[in-house]
């Protein structure tokens, strides 16, 4: 029996015509429980969060937790190290297989399981090809069907790209989806600049109404200049844990080495402290700093804060094609 051919053309008009719908950001919530903390975590793009996720829902789980890991950024890396390199398949992805073939997504589909600690990749979009923040609302969708608000979890960490100023990956915040955010940041402006940024959108939130508070800040490769800390002072919020910038975790980081453990290393109590530090810590109502106020956490030699700005005239503009404009003035001779 010849097999039947999907109708690719006509899948792909329901495509283009799902695009065409603007995202509101009201995604289905179920209503909350007092038992499961669902947390977001934000950071810069190769910050380390991913590192620092997969060993703190690792440690999490070797505490007797029930952790739920979600990543939800498009490079779908969040899983990557806590599954020893392996890609688990997206929710995007698996979505679309599914649709195509008409069947409906199974949670053994996008679910996997390691020491403990249960963990899928929402995806995203392919370069180029639409919208990451569409992605996420609709990954969360997804979930709603498959029964999240009757999951039971002590922990939902949530992996959130923070470079891009986006709704979709705004949602935990926008729509009171977590009970806190937690930052992952380190001594450099870049890192500290989306931290600032994720501090303003709590802040602009909670003025609309939100509950969303932020529990605190995690220093990745700390190399003990200080600026995270002082940024974290500025901002009024706690360091939560200082992860050292040491070659040994960064070498067991790039061979996807969990040392979130306490069954060896030297690795395991820091972890098991943090665990510790995001169970515990409340959400707090950052004030997030201008531009010139995150300049001023470095030195002005480094950043060029000390820069004047020098304003452009129109003959600047022009370049060789500058010519003098002729004057408007009427002089009477006799006058």
């Amino acid at each position: 029996m010849k097999d039947e051919v999907p109708n690719l053309k006509d899948f792909d008009k329901r495509l283009r015509d799902e695009a065409k719908i603007e995202p509101t950001l009201e995604v289905p919530q179920g209503e909350p429980t007092s038992k499961t903390q669902i947390i977001a975590i934000y950071g810069k793009g190769g910050i380390g969060k991913s590192f620092t996720l997969a060993n703190l829902s690792h440690m999490m789980a070797e505490q007797g937790k029930r952790v739920l890991l979600i990543g939800c950024d498009p490079k779908s890396d969040t899983t990557s190290l806590l599954f020893g390199g392996k890609a688990c398949p997206t929710i995007i992805e698996t979505s679309a297989k599914k649709k195509i073939a008409g069947e409906e997504v199974q949670i053994g589909d996008v679910c996997f399981k390691r020491g403990g600690v249960f963990a899928m990749e929402l995806g995203g979009p392919e370069v180029g090809r639409g919208c990451g923040g569409r992605g996420i609302i609709h990954g969360f969708e997804l979930l709603e069907k498959l029964g999240f608000h009757d999951w039971d979890f002590d922990y939902v960490l949530l992996d959130f790209l923070g470079d891009v100023v986006c709704g979709g990956f705004g949602l935990p915040i926008a729509r009171d989806m977590a009970q806190k955010v937690i930052l992952v940041g380190s001594n450099d402006l870049q890192s500290l600049y989306v931290a600032n940024n994720v501090c303003s959108a709590v802040e602009y939130f909670r003025k609309l109404g939100g509950n969303v508070g932020v529990a605190g800040l995690v220093i990745n490769k700390d190399d003990s200049t200080g600026e995270a800390q002082a940024f974290a002072k500025a901002v009024d919020i706690p360091v939560l844990a200082s992860i050292p910038a040491d070659d040994d975790l960064r070498k067991k980081s790039a061979n996807y080495q969990i040392v979130g453990t306490k069954k060896k290393g030297q690795w395991g109590d820091m972890f098991a402290g943090l665990a510790e530090a995001v169970a515990d810590a409340p959400p707090t109502h950052p004030t997030a700093l201008d531009q010139d106020g995150l300049l001023g956490l470095f030195d002005a030699e480094d950043t060029g804060a000390n820069f004047v700005l020098e304003p452009a005239t129109d003959a600047d503009m022009r370049g060789k094609n500058a010519k003098p404009k002729e004057s408007l003035e009427i002089i009477y001779d006799d006058a």
